[in-house]
């Protein structure tokens, strides 16, 4: 449009890969076939109509139906139908199972790039399609139970239908973990599940968060004499009545508002035992793994999604005599959003590959630091995005309030930041060897600050345990940031590399541009084709 008004509307009808030439080029490297289904579906994803989709969305979020005409026990979750039109699209593209599906070389980097193009445009349908991946693994543990529900897991096809899971072209899977007396203390739940005489259990008492109510099962955790476990809980019975299960209320949450989340009541409803008697945690936490990486791929595209609404604004708009790109200050800050979004993309990436290739450090270690780290740069950097609009970007017109208040849900969901820091301490724990190896490689960096930051965080990690505890989140930030500093030398452009080097090490890493960003135009020239 004529900026001769000055008036600059939103970045739509854009294809969303062919103009993020550092992802593009990843993606070429990775998962080369992957470029030309995810360069249509970027070009869906960036079209006007994808657009409404999402305000649709999340302006119409789900309602509560818990009775029906005649007083019965429903407990249905209504949608707008551009909902279920996000999901068909997301299933379509194969992105929710097909990277258990092949061995293809890059399925995990392209999976990772397909789910980061969804999170710009809408962050909400993430979360069922998150958890339905992430019980693949766990579920495939157990054959008996997998057998039936692999062509449904593997289905590109959306069936939103009321319906028995037999009944089911597809399915999707949501999480009922917490409960209002513990909150991240698992070991606290109260839930139980007694033994039935045809090797199913009861499960009686509540959760307080009830991930997507309207999945056609649930992964829940229940105490049986044993400690923990976990249980499947489908929303029908074997019998193809609807189970007891109760949902008490839908979440009136700050964010995140296309999504259903509930709290709900379990009155003997069936379930079967995933897993072994007693380890339900430990069979959680290999799903949370997958979960966690989504964050990671979520925040990031969170970021990349306020940079290029922000970027353009400022190509486009004049202020105090000059376009606003062409100021300096405003191309440090830009520029220093650009390489914390292009930090995020490139180590979302490379957990993928972690994930593909098996890599304990970058899976077990990495992974908890980078949710802490990129989650809550989200936060941040979105806000930093929202205030470079002004006014603009603070209404709800606009989609960066959306960006802003959905920023939060990743720091909080699968553990907040201090869980995220002490299971690194943990995985060091557990794997010194694994910890010390990953230092190594970054100690082996040309940079010197990075060098640097390596053998600190040798030492801290080496020294007295008694220590180390409050300096959790010191270890995850120096990990994260040590980690993005190798793979932006080894991938980015020099000036990249040379401006996220000298504006991350040294300081208090905390406000956006409180350092000047060396080449700040050339590095904005590149962020945004």
């Amino acid at each position: 449009m004529s900026t001769s008004d000055n008036l600059v509307d939103e970045w739509v009808g854009h294809n969303l890969l062919g103009t993020d030439p550092a992802l593009l080029a990843a993606l070429r490297g990775a998962a080369p076939q992957a470029v030309e289904p995810l360069t249509r579906y970027g070009a869906e994803l960036g079209s006007a109509e994808t657009a409404q989709l999402a305000r649709d969305a999340n302006r119409h979020g789900p309602t509560l139906r818990q009775l029906d005409a005649r007083g019965r026990r429903v407990d249905l979750v209504d949608f707008h139908p551009a909902w279920h039109q996000l999901l068909a699209m997301y299933r379509r593209q194969g992105l929710v199972a097909d990277v258990f599906a092949t061995d293809t070389p890059g399925r995990w980097a392209a999976f990772a790039a397909g789910c980061y193009l969804h999170g710009q445009v809408e962050a909400g349908s993430l979360c069922p399609a998150t958890m339905t991946q992430a019980a693949i693994p766990v579920l495939h543990q157990q054959p008996e139970l997998f057998a039936p529900l692999r062509d449904k897991f593997f289905s590109r096809a959306h069936d939103p239908r009321e319906a028995p899971i037999s009944d089911k072209a597809s399915i999707w899977v949501g999480m009922g973990m917490t409960e209002k007396q513990g909150g991240s203390d698992l070991r606290r739940v109260t839930t139980t599940a007694v033994a039935q005489a045809d090797g199913s259990h009861a499960i009686t008492g509540h959760k307080w968060f009830f991930s997507a109510p309207s999945s056609d099962a649930h992964l829940v955790l229940a105490r049986t004499e044993a400690g923990p476990t976990c249980f499947w809980l489908p929303r029908y019975t074997p019998d193809g009545t609807r189970n007891a299960v109760h949902v008490m209320r839908l979440k009136d949450k700050l964010g995140n508002r296309s999504n259903a989340s509930s709290e709900v009541e379990f009155h003997g409803a069936w379930a079967q035992r995933l897993g072994d008697e007693g380890r339900g945690i430990p069979t959680l936490i290999e799903m949370a793994g997958y979960t966690r990486l989504n964050c990671v791929i979520g925040s990031a595209a969170l970021l990349r999604a306020g940079l290029v609404q922000a970027l353009h604004n400022a190509r486009e708009r004049f202020a105090f005599g000059r376009v606003l790109a062409e100021q300096p200050l405003m191309q440090s800050v830009l520029a220093d959003v650009a390489l914390e979004s292009e930090a995020a993309m490139r180590l979302m990436l490379r957990l993928a590959r972690g994930f593909e290739q098996g890599e304990p450090g970058w899976q077990r270690l990495m992974t908890p630091a980078a949710k802490l780290w990129v989650c809550k740069r989200a936060i941040e950097c979105t806000g930093e995005a929202m205030e470079l609009l002004g006014g603009n970007g603070y209404v709800e017109d606009g989609v960066l309030a959306r960006l802003y208040r959905e920023a939060p849900v990743n720091s909080i969901w699968e553990g907040s930041g201090n869980v995220m820091a002490l299971d690194v301490l943990r995985a060091v724990a557990r794997e010194p060897d694994v910890a010390l190896a990953l230092l190594d490689d970054f100690a082996a960096s040309a940079d010197a600050p990075v060098r640097a930051e390596a053998q600190h965080l040798r030492r801290l990690l080496t020294g007295d345990p008694a220590a180390l505890e409050p300096q959790a989140r010191r270890v995850a930030q120096g990990l994260v940031l040590c980690a993005q500093a190798v793979l932006m030398r080894e991938q980015s452009s020099t000036a990249a590399a040379d401006a996220f080097i000298a504006t991350r090490f040294g300081g208090d890493g905390r406000l956006i541009s409180t350092t000047a960003v060396p080449q700040a135009a050339q590095i904005l020239l590149a962020a945004l084709a």
